[in-house]
């Protein structure tokens, strides 16, 4: 199979699919035989508005069927979607602007782009006019894109510098959905409920392998209005839901157990993004014992290329599965050479697989930098156990060497977060003239500064963190630094004790 295009081909034409809910929102419902029809419609409203083949389209979010129809349809006229958060901020526009030489804006473009440099194109909004329309479109007059053709762009949020557009192939999309479908056991009759950002790759490529599957999905606009998003759940009668460890967190304070509700609807809980909490994932495991709880690692260049299965696995500290089905690990030195790895001597996660991106945009030597022979290069030091188990201590930057040993900081920021009190945490690596490094703690508190027990906190830390884990420095920060999914940003916190320092 091709795309994605494809697969929502075949499901709109074979009988058991093609009445079967494709997409909803709570305010759009759409089947598959009608999602096909309503694509040929748009993508001949796209031709009349002068979008081409190959142009890039800047899409905004806007979390419901018809976004994704319009992703969707513009990868069927030929043209290659860049998606991007709603509301993103003027920088952040002219930066993509500058670097796709994106030819149109979906919608009313922001004031300060002029409509000459980025022309604004209609939303082709009225599904039930589009679909009469379709009754006289052949399919022979839209033919399905190859599999080496660009499917989308997707640009980082930029945690670790610039914002990077990544060029996802047709045949990435396929392999990411394969390696979903497969990796949560996917039934025919799925309907999963996606409050994450379609604007990013998590929420967009479990979209896409619910479409490959055959299968029905329900957009939620995140988790903020928690009665819309039991609403859906409830009224869809949702069998899975993809979030993120935030969003779930979230999800927690402002329903606290409700999710319960629905431990005999959910076969799974797909998450990802970032790492789930001890505490977060053991209420988790409480409120929904017979569903199946999963996460994914990966990246937006190589996404969905492990996946750990909590009800299969007993807790393994910093483990985050067994590869996907398209996906190849390896680890590597500093050389590129592959070595044995393990705790005491990790090395450097590279993955291979029909997953990977195609290339940075605009970008040969950066992608160069971090694409070898068919593998993608990453700063996460990990290794793999004799049963298959993969680990990722963090990132080369953030693994704390203390005299010699490898301190994983995301071990110490899950215990840390377990006290009565701490809001949110992070630990760094801290120079120190006799180890090399040792670990600081910035904590950020849910009570008034001088009403925290610092004397009580500093006695759990030595009785719950090994000896060498035990941070050595600590700070209170109003607000622990995180990108908009939950990804803590420790480069900042290094950064900030670089320029106290100086």
């Amino acid at each position: 199979m091709n795309s994605i295009l494809e697969a929502l081909y075949e499901h709109a034409h074979e009988e058991k699919t093609a009445e079967r809910i494709c997409l909803a929102d709570g305010k759009t419902e759409i089947t598959y035989r009608d999602a096909w029809e309503v694509l040929k419609a748009m993508v001949s409203r796209w031709t009349e508005e002068g979008v081409n083949k190959g142009d890039l389209v800047i899409i905004p979010c806007t979390q419901n069927a018809a976004y994704m129809m319009n992703v969707m349809s513009l990868q069927l006229c030929g043209a290659v979607p860049v998606p991007i958060e709603k509301g993103a901020g003027s920088e952040r526009l002219h930066s993509i602007q500058d670097d796709t030489n994106a030819r149109w804006y979906l919608g009313k473009a922001p004031e300060d782009i002029s409509a000459e440099s980025l022309p604004g194109a209609k939303f082709p909004d009225d599904i039930e006019e589009m679909k009469k329309t379709a009754e006289a479109l052949s399919d022979a007059d839209y033919p399905l894109p190859k599999s080496t053709e660009t499917a989308e762009i997707l640009f980082t949020t930029g945690t670790t510098g610039k914002p990077k557009g990544i060029v996802i192939p047709f045949s990435s999309d396929v392999a990411l959905a394969q390696n979903v479908t497969n990796g949560v056991h996917m039934e025919e009759d799925n309907v999963e409920l996606i409050p994450m950002p379609l604007s990013h790759s998590h929420g967009l490529r479990r979209t896409y392998a619910n479409l490959y599957n055959g299968s029905t999905v329900v957009f939620a606009n995140g988790v903020l209005l928690v009665g819309q998003f039991f609403k859906l759940l409830k009224n869809y009668k949702a069998n899975s839901i993809d979030i993120s460890p935030s969003m779930l967190n979230i999800l927690f304070k402002l329903s606290k157990d409700q999710i319960a509700d629905y431990k005999d609807q959910l076969r799974y809980v797909q998450l990802g993004s970032a790492p789930l909490t001890e505490e977060d994932k053991d209420r988790l495991a409480s409120d929904l014992p017979n569903t199946r709880l999963y996460n994914f690692y990966g990246t937006t260049e190589a996404g969905c290329s492990c996946i750990l299965d909590f009800n299969e696995t007993e807790s393994k500290k910093m483990c985050i599965g067994r590869p996907t089905v398209n996906a190849k690990f390896k680890f590597v030195d500093h050389d590129r050479n592959e070595i044995h790895a393990t705790a005491e001597n990790p090395g450097f996660i590279a993955t291979a697989g029909s997953q990977n991106m195609d290339c940075y945009l605009n970008a040969p030597d950066l992608t160069a930098s971090v694409c070898e022979g068919g593998f993608i290069y990453t700063n996460d030091l990990g290794y793999m156990d004799e049963d298959g188990y993969i680990y990722c201590l963090g990132r080369e930057d953030d693994v704390i060497n203390c005299g010699g040993i490898k301190i994983a900081p995301d071990e110490i920021e899950t215990k840390v977060v377990e006290y009565d009190g701490v809001k949110d945490c992070a630990c760094v690596p801290f120079p120190d003239k006799i180890q090399g490094q040792v670990p600081k703690l910035f904590i950020s508190l849910a009570q008034p500064e001088e009403e925290f027990d610092f004397t009580s906190f500093r006695a759990f830390l030595h009785e719950t963190l090994d000896k060498n884990e035990v941070p050595k420095l600590m700070e209170v920060l109003e607000e622990i630094p995180r990108t908009y999914n939950g990804k803590l940003q420790r480069k900042k916190l290094i950064a900030r004790d670089r320029a106290a320092a100086n």
